[in-house]
Order: C-alpha cells, then sequence, then structure tokens
C-alpha cells in the first residue's frame, strides 16, 4: 500500500497518485448515497480499493475512477470512444475501438432504428460511439444514442482526418478546464474535433491547412502543457500565424499522415 496516502482520509485522494491496494473509499461512511465506479477500482465488501496506478479522479456526484495513460484501451460504460468499424454481421458490427477484444454494435443501437432502415457501414467507417457495457468476460457493447436515446453528436464521422494518441492525453484534451492549445486554436481557426477516451482524435476543417495544424497541435499539445502551460500557449499563437520553421516542424512530424 502506497504510504503516503494510506494514512489519509479518502475524500482527500482525490486528484492524488494511487496505486493498487489503497483503499479510497469506505461505503459504510458514505449511507443512501449513491457510487459510481469507473476505471481502475473495485468494491470489496465496504470499502472502494485501487486495481491499477494513476490518479483518483471526482465528477460530481459521486462517480470515482483512476485515471492513467495507456496505449491499450480499457472500456468503461459511459466512455465516449472512436471506433473502427471492421465486419458487418446481421445484428451487429463489430467495431475496433483500441479494447482486448473488438466491440459490439447492435443494428438497432441508433435513434429511430429498425430492421428496415439498419444503416450501411462499410468496412473502415469511423464512427463515434458510446460504451454501453463492458465487462471482462465479454465483449462491449456500443450504441450511436445518449441515455435519453437520442442520436446527439453520436454517427459516422465524415472526412477529416484521425490521429493516435495515450488515452491519458485523450482525457486531457476532453479536461476542465480546456486544453490551452486547442481553446487559442479556436478562437482563430473554424475546425471541428472529436476526442475519444481510448486515445483516437478525428479532426475536419474546410481547408487542408487547418487540419494539418489542429492535428499537430491537438497531437502535441497535452505533452507540452504537461510540463509549461505558458509554453503551450505560446505554440497555439505560433500555429495560428505559422512561419517557415513551424511548417518544417509540421511536416516532419513522424505520425502525421498528410492526406
Amino acid at each position: 500500500m502506497n504510504a503516503e496516502t494510506s494514512d489519509a482520509p479518502p475524500t482527500s485522494l482525490v486528484d492524488r497518485t494511487v496505486v493498487p491496494g489503497d483503499t479510497v473509499l469506505d461505503l459504510t461512511a458514505m449511507a443512501n448515497q449513491t457510487i459510481k465506479l469507473g476505471a481502475g477500482l473495485r468494491q470489496d465488501c465496504d470499502t472502494i480499493s485501487v486495481m491499477k496506478a494513476g490518479k483518483l479522479r471526482l465528477s460530481k456526484p459521486n462517480k470515482y475512477w483512476v485515471e492513467s495513460s495507456h496505449k491499450r484501451y480499457v472500456p468503461c460504460v459511459q466512455d465516449t470512444v472512436l471506433g473502427i468499424v471492421v465486419d458487418c454481421k446481421p445484428d451487429n458490427f463489430l467495431v475496433d475501438i483500441k479494447a482486448p477484444t473488438l466491440a459490439f454494435l447492435p443494428v438497432l443501437a441508433f435513434e429511430g432504428g429498425t430492421r428496415r432502415n439498419i444503416p450501411k457501414f462499410e468496412t473502415g467507417t469511423l464512427l463515434y460511439v458510446r460504451v454501453v457495457k463492458a465487462n471482462n468476460s465479454m465483449n462491449p457493447e456500443l450504441s450511436c444514442m445518449d441515455e435519453t436515446g437520442k442520436a446527439a453528436e453520436f454517427g459516422q464521422l465524415k472526412d477529416g482526418y484521425m490521429f493516435e494518441t495515450s488515452t491519458g492525453l485523450s482525457r486531457m484534451l476532453l479536461g476542465s478546464p480546456t486544453c490551452p492549445v486547442l481553446e487559442a486554436l479556436g478562437k482563430k481557426l473554424s475546425y471541428e474535433i472529436a476526442v475519444g477516451l481510448n486515445g483516437r482524435v478525428w479532426v475536419n476543417a474546410s481547408s487542408a491547412s487547418t487540419v494539418i495544424l489542429t492535428s499537430m497541435r491537438g497531437s502535441l499539445s497535452a505533452h507540452i502543457s504537461q510540463l509549461r502551460p505558458d509554453v503551450s500557449l505560446s505554440a497555439a499563437r505560433m500555429a495560428c500565424n505559422p512561419n517557415k520553421t513551424w511548417w518544417l516542424l509540421v511536416m516532419n512530424h513522424p505520425n502525421l499522415l498528410l492526406l
């Protein structure tokens, strides 16, 4: 058990580093409260303990999870992710979400979905979806609807460019306050972005140069802002007013594929 955190009250562990075996919540002291557990936590009788190292996070009212950075995504219910269709079956689409196993997307998991209007997706189609079932003993299940049964922002992502990063960087891009680089870019450039908690990011804009700049900054911004937020903001301003040095950096980025 982490010696630094083992004697601390559970509420003080939020936003602090925890390791497997740490007890983060005592349910006997939280009577009549509904607790939602996310990735990295499990219930042991009347306590909630940690299963993987990372930072304990809390979203109000009472959802707890351990935030860590991985290349391989571990599905969690209510996560929003970017998936790639790899096969089509009569009842399901098989979707790659960077998890240990492929996920199922039922053909009826769309707003107004019926057997008469089943969507047709080709192999390689990129989808923005929500995880509705996640269990170690079965394939994850996805949906293209929110909790009210509406399509909302879910569905096919057309055109644009998709790049991959770690799950930790994806959470940073989605975090609050807004990632400073994306905030600065949004004041100068017009673009669409969809960030999946599984480490995939999709960007679309009216011009190829805007897509390139946004993809480049989204890919590197979290790395930079973790070290020095002021450098991150300076880089964003530079992106909005590119010069020869900046374009050379973009063109030589090893993870950037130009369309």
